[in-house]
């Protein structure tokens, strides 16, 4: 007996990562092997919103392998900020007649995802944050590019600092974990790593610099998770908020740097990596992740298995309750205390 022909939808929310589409190429080749359609949800939850909607096809998604972004783009939108909206959703959702959503995105897009399915909508998830501070999942695509982008930054500063006998401050992306402050500080020789999962003091940091100097290293890098904890809070209150809530970072790479000169004495810039880290072509590993995450969402959806993530135990990718993303993933205190003997 043939089976039905069922249609998905699928949206990209929150912030652009390498491998998106990636996922996208993934969930509509497999669609179409289980003879399935994809509907393509333009802007993240703006477009469930609004119903901006397009269709994905194996033509549609013909050579963006290797690109960059989202093609279907996406935004910050929190679609259950209102009753309001909540009800948009629900009535584009029956319009559009979707069988499923494949929601990909971080902890405020597959929160919401969540939400939804306690609000009777099918929705699965697919982890997306180049963070990698997800729950439910040992690692998310997007995390392997930014982390590459990061450490040949991270190299490259090594000989400006050396030339001009500097100390470079490094603010990376991290708002509650540090794992690319960690992996790319480790893997790009930085001196200092500080992340939000563990305090160091001004007085710490600058004594490690202050050791290499008296051992005749004029130059130092310090990488630092935009949320490092320093001894005190450094996010103002007054800074603007996206639509979860959430303080916009950066900054405390300055913060950091005008201590260290003060209290040494040596030239000390500042170097904000920002957006770079998540924009660019994205690494083979992320593209390959991101193809299997979107092939095993569309398998999940077929069998009826909402109100679940796609995540990755070690090499195997399993079905994790959505409700586990709420937790965030973050560096182990331990991991950090055993990385300071590379610290220096």
């Amino acid at each position: 007996m043939k089976s039905k022909v069922k249609r998905f939808g699928i949206l990209t929310g929150g912030g652009d990562c390498p491998g998106l589409n990636a996922v996208l190429v993934g969930a509509v080749r497999k669609a179409i092997s289980l003879n399935h359609k994809i509907v393509g949800i333009r802007r993240g939850w703006a477009g469930m919103i609004e119903k901006d909607v397009m269709r994905l096809d194996r033509d549609a998604v013909s050579g963006i392998l290797h690109r960059g972004g989202t093609m279907l783009r996406t935004s910050r939108t929190n679609p259950c900020k209102s009753k309001g909206d909540i009800q948009k959703v629900k009535k584009d959702y029956r319009e559009l007649k979707l069988d499923g959503l494949i929601c990909v995105g971080g902890d405020d897009t597959l929160g919401a995802a969540y939400k939804l399915f306690q609000e009777g909508l099918n929705t699965i998830g697919v982890p997306k944050t180049i963070d990698n501070d997800l729950s439910g999942t040992d690692r998310t695509f997007g995390f392997d590019t930014a982390v590459n982008i990061a450490t040949e930054a991270i190299d490259r500063l090594h000989t400006t600092a050396e030339s001009h006998d500097r100390v470079l401050v490094v603010e990376l992306m991290g708002r509650h974990a540090g794992w690319i402050a960690l992996h790319a500080g480790l893997a790009g020789g930085a001196d200092v790593i500080m992340i939000p999962e563990v305090e160091m003091t001004m007085k710490e940091v600058c004594d490690i610099i202050k050791q290499r100097h008296k051992r005749g290293r004029d130059f130092s890098i310090v990488a630092v998770a935009e949320g490092a904890s320093l001894g005190g809070d450094f996010v103002s209150k007054e800074y603007p908020r996206d639509e979860f809530g959430h303080v916009r970072l950066g900054g405390l790479g300055g913060i950091i740097s005008e201590e260290i000169e003060k209290r040494t004495g040596f030239e000390t810039r500042t170097v904000v990596l920002g957006h770079l880290q998540r924009g660019g072509t994205p690494t083979a590993y992320d593209r390959y992740l991101g193809l299997w995450f979107g092939a095993r969402a569309v398998e999940l959806a077929d069998a009826g298995e909402f109100g679940k993530m796609v995540g990755l135990r070690g090499t195997k990718f399993v079905a994790v309750d959505l409700r586990r993303v709420k937790k965030l993933r973050t560096v182990d205190p331990k991991q950090y205390e055993a990385a300071r003997i590379f610290f220096g």
